[in-house]
């Protein structure tokens, strides 16, 4: 009877043991459970982001980049709240194994799965492209280069290498004719390649049948306008005076005349801080210089913008064959048909100049 007591109450310790054991692991699975659940709720439902006051922040991911890349990027601006979560999700996602370069745009109080999805979706943001008042096809891909991934030697190397281009009269000293100055929207990772695919597509939308046709009728190629233009460009910055200028060069090129435009020297010198072309400026061998050389120069002076194209294309038709800036120095030009009259203009615009000690 003893025995059976002992044993019963052995059993009873042993079973009271089990349930506390059965207990305490379904207790540690609980609190387990508990800490998925609200990392999962903490990722899901709050805030990972924080931009410090910004609404939007870009993360730029290169090309070829890893997962430690993505994070030192995101760490060193301070963006992550909660790194364990984002770092136990990506791995979650297999974003770790798959980072997609880009452009992505970062908005304060983003999740983590918000932000992871759009990391693993590679759901970047396009970037504005824009590109104006470029004197050189070395400034213009340094100017690209600051705005996609592509660099500038890439670029250019791109341009002067593609058979299409180089077919259709393309080469180092007209490239530039190539860039129409607009704002265009991209991919941050677009290479070298894809820029300047996207270049002859715009080139070949703007070079539509009417400017075609109305260069045509100038006995003038879509590039040789362009290097007018480019000219007209650097004239004058008044846009409604750009037709009349370009007028007098048409004027002097049917005559066979040397164009004698100032801005080829200031070009051929490459000292674009010359306000005042001298006579010592008009002796620099170039092939740049139109004072000793006939006919357009082989590039442009500068990438021409759609206004001073569109003024070449639809130049005034009048008989002028010489302007120059007015003695004013308000921007504008007198224009004259003779010589003589153009001296007279010459010599008020000088005096001008030297009233206000502009010497150079």
């Amino acid at each position: 009877m003893t025995e059976f007591k002992i044993n019963r109450k052995s059993k009873k310790i042993k079973n009271k043991k089990t349930w506390l054991i059965v207990m305490s692991f379904n207790l540690v699975l609980l609190t387990i459970a508990i800490l998925i659940l609200f990392r999962l709720y903490r990722i899901l439902m709050m805030s990972n982001i924080f931009t410090d006051g910004k609404e939007e922040i870009s993360l730029y991911i290169p090309t070829n980049a890893d997962f430690s890349t993505v994070k030192d990027s995101l760490y060193s601006k301070d963006l992550i709240i909660h790194k364990n979560d984002f770092e136990w999700y990506a791995k979650k996602r297999n974003y770790c194994q798959y980072v997609k370069p880009g452009h992505y745009v970062l908005s304060d109080g983003m999740t983590t799965h918000e932000l992871i999805n759009m990391l693993n979706l590679g759901h970047q943001t396009p970037v504005q492209v824009v590109f104006n008042n470029i004197r050189t096809k070395e400034q213009f891909a340094a100017r690209i280069s600051e705005q996609i991934e592509a660099d500038s030697s890439s670029i250019i190397e791109a341009a002067l290498h593609d058979e299409e281009l180089i077919s259709r009269g393309f080469n180092d000293n007209n490239i530039a004719c190539l860039f129409i100055p607009n704002t265009y929207e991209f991919y941050w990772n677009t290479d070298a390649t894809e820029f300047i695919d996207r270049m002859k597509t715009e080139y070949d939308i703007f070079w539509n049948n009417e400017r075609l046709k109305k260069a045509e009728n100038l006995d003038l190629t879509p590039i040789e306008v362009s290097i007018l233009a480019s000219i007209v460009d650097k004239e004058t910055l008044k846009i409604e005076e750009m037709p009349r200028i370009a007028g007098v060069y048409l004027n002097r090129l049917k005559r066979n005349w040397a164009l004698q435009a100032d801005p080829t020297l200031v070009f051929a010198v490459g000292d674009f801080s010359i306000t005042r072309v001298l006579d010592v400026h008009k002796k620099v061998e170039s092939p740049y210089n139109t004072y000793k050389y006939r006919g357009l120069p082989p590039g442009p002076i500068c990438i021409p913008s759609i206004s001073a194209i569109d003024a070449v294309l639809n130049a005034e038709n009048h008989k002028y064959l010489y302007f120059c800036a007015k003695e004013d120095l308000s921007g504008y030009h007198n224009f004259a048909k003779t010589i003589s009259e153009h001296n007279r203009n010459a010599e008020k615009y000088r005096k001008a100049l030297d009233n206000r000690k502009i010497w150079k």
